[in-house]
């Protein structure tokens, strides 16, 4: 669903999902397949969680190559549940760098609530990056759980990972 800011300037918007731990050896096809896409930063807008690994990832490299990113907040106390102090800083400092924000309604399960931050990138995005090894998700919301709706919705979907590396 590309949008339109005006009549002349057509908007492509990349959303992100993808594991909090991404083995060594396939960051650098991440890295790389996400650059690939983000490398022309006019119309572009990337669409973020922000959430620890893929989601800080593709938000940096974004923000790096110039392109906004609008922050796709779940609706719970989401930083408390991000991880580490050091996940923690990373994120307030993305969000700051953000050009936009949608914070979303609570959910009953912290499982819902990334589920629906999940849904909603996928139904505002035009191509969904994802960082996946293929397999089903871990718990309501996961990554196999994202790419399955896009994949419902039409939604195209890359996947970014190193052929036969399995996660921990």
């Amino acid at each position: 669903m590309a949008g339109t800011d005006s009549a002349r300037t057509t908007v492509t918007r990349i959303g992100v999902t993808g594991h909090r731990l991404i083995p060594a050896t396939v960051l650098p096809v991440v890295r790389g397949g996400m650059r690939r896409r983000l490398s022309r930063p006019d119309g572009l807008e990337a669409l973020s969680s922000l959430a620890a690994g893929a989601d800080q990832l593709f938000a940096c490299i974004a923000l790096d190559s110039g392109v906004p990113v609008t922050a796709v907040i779940p609706g719970m106390d989401y930083e408390a549940h991000l991880g580490d102090d050091e996940t923690q800083a990373a994120y307030r400092h993305l969000l700051k760098s953000c050009a936009s924000r949608v914070e979303l309604p609570v959910e009953r399960t912290h499982e819902e609530a990334y589920f629906a931050a999940g849904r909603w990138i996928v139904d505002h995005a035009d191509l969904l990056i994802a960082v996946w090894d293929g397999r089903p998700a871990r718990g309501l919301g996961g990554t196999g759980d994202v790419v399955a709706y896009a994949r419902a919705t039409g939604v195209p979907v890359t996947v970014l990972w190193q052929r036969g590396t399995r996660r921990e």
